[in-house]
């Protein structure tokens, strides 16, 4: 069994004395918290702790880690507070046991809001410190490793929830020898009997390829040393969950996936890197379009290496990485490799700049954490932003941004920075105008042209897939309907008010506050945006704000002031809280009422719309409207044209269309008979007179029997 001084002994290569003494205190501090109480598998409960801090030891974390470690179950578990911690073993200890600490105070609606909370609540903590995530992996993974004791239920949820969040941030921090152990044990807690039997067929291809293994070892070697360059090649082995994503992703067989052979070739230097990659293309044909170059661009997490696939005898693909020793540390330890090179002194500029990474990476979490709408809308960004393939673009000086693959401008424009994306209106990829959902691909310049009143658009929603992106859209979305239901709210209660001879400015004082207290509201905002959102009637409001009037200040119940006849005025398409019916599809200069509808706002028909016939005797949900007179947007309209069928319909349409300064937006052709066929056009035009020039020119079309605008 492991004790604290086979911990000590090992401590003992990297950590002076004196810290060595006080992780040995914080195990004995642990011992005696937990004392009576047992893990699932009956050991005594501080086993665990004394286990996450072997694998900390493992990364050569410091002392405060290790420390941490040993203390990480006792605010959750025992009767000891952040506090009494703070004065045994100092500040930033009680901080890193905090920040792994579950929220043991509130009780949840359901697990997954209770994980949600819990792991918002570390992110918070790992902005402060990024080892709270280092101590939060090692503890997850023993926990995986005794994962046996549990309930088959238990085991199943806390395998899923290993692989979908912790798994990927040990990815996401390049620490992939707890990443590769996390998958291979939640794969084998969700699929025991596929993990088996993928085990046993590993073990027995790799018995039967030894031989062919040896031999291109041995060339490949040879290779090195006849051209004189240091290296080391070593076998690399796939593990349970890649291969087993393979055989479901590819759809191959295990033969095939196990066909090919991979290899690590470990040197000194970035220089010998390269000189060892121009050796192994001179003794196998590389495959083309198979080799990445992680040196120069490393990957997200700091990972660097250079990636070649060759060409091996009979024509067997060898997978081939090339790096240095340093690089290799990376490749395994990700961000601890910080500590391990600083238990040294000498902190190594890659370790370095993984370590900075890393609180990036944090920094963007939390700006994602502001702009949620509550934890589980978090969360659910975070699992989006774990993404194990990045590309690489460019700004327009040049400057390398990193972005999941499949990102389209939209995710770069909000990388860059979140008043870019706000305020996007267009891009330029390598020179060339192109759309804003355009999927992005590696080695593409990017140009974003922004215009001051731009705001996102709820379609952006559709296609990005960054969780920066998603989140900010969402938060500015939000943002963009309070402020126009507030404006609109302002508006309807000001008008409903009219009829009273009242305006909310010539209220008494008292009068808003005190209906605001009677509706349980905070903020007079609430109520305007209430109202403009349809969720309370204007003209009930300004009932109960008419009555709170003295007496003696005359009101006209039964009259209607000019200013009530004052119609709201629409100035634009795109709003949150004004919307524009599909079934009439309005357009400027077209005679117009609003339906308010609940949590929409207002609902723009014609007057003549079917739909309508309903609510014309309830004056409350009815409103008069009238357009803007400096609209400058499109609008749908739809059309039903009544012609001849003939070969190049639709060109000659598009061209009519597209030459009248209007855009098709959907096309459909339905055939009467041989000789006829009805065309429905729905297109973006400005206004009426629009609509109009570009009817007439349909209508002088040859074989245009007749052209009607769709009413309902």
């Amino acid at each position: 069994m492991f004790t604290i001084d086979d911990l000590a002994d090992r401590l003992g290569g990297y950590l002076p004395s004196e810290e060595i003494r006080q992780v040995k205190r914080a195990f004995y501090y642990a011992e005696q918290a937990h004392d009576g109480q047992r893990r699932r598998s009956g050991e005594p409960y501080v086993t665990h702790p004394l286990a996450v801090a072997n694998i900390l030891a493992n990364m050569h974390m410091d002392h405060q880690a290790l420390m941490a470690a040993m203390l990480h179950d006792v605010i959750e578990d025992t009767g000891v507070s952040k506090k009494s911690l703070a004065e045994q073993f100092g500040e930033p200890v009680a901080e890193l046991v905090d920040g792994v600490s579950k929220l043991t105070q509130i009780t949840f609606e359901d697990k997954a809001v209770a994980q949600a909370e819990n792991f918002q609540k570390m992110v918070l903590a790992m902005s402060r410190d990024i080892r709270v995530i280092i101590v939060k992996l090692a503890d997850r993974l023993h926990n995986m490793r005794t994962l046996g004791a549990l309930r088959p239920d238990k085991k199943r949820r806390i395998a899923r929830e290993t692989l979908e969040i912790y798994a990927r941030i040990a990815g996401r921090l390049g620490i992939n020898t707890i990443r590769v152990e996390l998958e291979d044990l939640s794969f084998q807690a969700l699929h025991p009997m596929r993990s088996e039997r993928i085990k046993r067929a590993v073990g027995k291809a790799r018995g039967h390829r030894r031989t062919t293994i040896r031999q291109v070892q041995s060339s490949l070697q040879k290779c090195l040393d006849d051209d004189g360059l240091p290296g080391t090649v070593v076998g690399r082995q796939k593990h349970l969950l890649s291969i087993y994503r393979k055989m479901r992703d590819q759809r191959k067989p295990f033969a095939e996936i196990m066909d090919v052979f991979g290899f690590r070739i470990i040197t000194d230097d970035v220089d010998s890197c390269y000189r060892i990659l121009g050796a192994v293309h001179n003794l196998y044909k590389p495959v083309p379009g198979r080799f990445k170059d992680y040196i120069a661009i490393p990957k997200a997490n700091g990972y660097q290496s250079l990636h070649t696939t060759l060409f091996g005898t009979g024509g067997m693909p060898i997978e081939v990485q090339i790096r240095t020793r340093e690089m290799e540390a990376m490749a395994n330890n990700g961000i601890a490799a910080h500590w391990l090179y600083k238990a040294g002194q000498t902190e190594r500029p890659i370790a370095a700049g993984s370590h900075a990474r890393a609180r990036e990476w944090v920094r963007g979490l939390l700006e994602m954490q502001r702009q949620a709408g509550n934890s589980l809308e978090f969360i659910e960004h975070v699992k989006n932003d774990l993404f194990p393939d990045d590309i690489y673009v460019f700004t327009p000086k040049g400057d390398i941004m990193e972005l999941p693959q499949g990102a389209t401008v939209i995710d770069f424009a909000y990388s860059v920075h979140t008043d870019i994306g706000n305020s996007c209106i267009a891009c330029r990829i390598d020179r060339h105008l192109a759309p804003l959902s355009s999927r992005l691909e590696s080695g593409q310049t990017l140009e974003i042209i922004t215009a001051p009143g731009a705001r996102p658009n709820t379609a952006w929603l559709s296609f990005v897939i960054t969780a920066k992106a998603r989140s900010a859209i969402r938060h500015a979305l939000k943002h963009q309907q309070h402020t126009e239901s507030v404006q609109l709210g302002h508006r309807l209660l000001n008008k409903a008010l009219a009829d009273y001879e009242l305006s909310l400015e010539e209220l008494p004082q008292s009068a808003l506050p005190a209906l605001l207290k009677e509706l349980s509201l905070k903020r007079s905002d609430e109520l305007l945006e209430s109202i403009g959102l349809g969720n309370r009637m204007a003209h009930a409001i300004a009932h109960r704000l008419a009555s709170s009037v003295p007496s003696d200040q005359p009101t006209a119940d039964s009259t209607t002031s000019d200013n009530a006849e004052r119609s709201i005025l629409i100035s634009g398409a795109d709003g949150m809280v004004i919307n524009f019916a599909r079934c009439c599809h309005p357009l400027p200069g077209d005679p117009v009422v609003g339906h308010l509808s609940v949590g929409k706002g207002i609902v723009v028909h014609r007057t003549e719309c079917r739909n309508l016939a309903e609510l014309k005797n309830d004056p409350d949900k009815l409103f008069a409207l009238d357009w803007s007179e400096n609209i400058q947007e499109d609008f749908p309209v739809a059309l039903r044209i009544h012609m001849e069928s003939r070969r190049g319909l639709v060109a000659e349409l598009a061209s009519l269309v597209t030459d009248a300064d209007a855009n098709i937006e959907r096309i459909g052709i339905e055939e009467c008979d041989a000789r006829l066929s009805i065309v429905n056009l729905t297109l973006s035009v400005h206004d009426r007179v629009h609509l109009a020039r570009i009817m007439k020119r349909i209508r002088n079309l040859p074989r245009v029997d007749k052209i009607t605008r769709v009413r309902n």
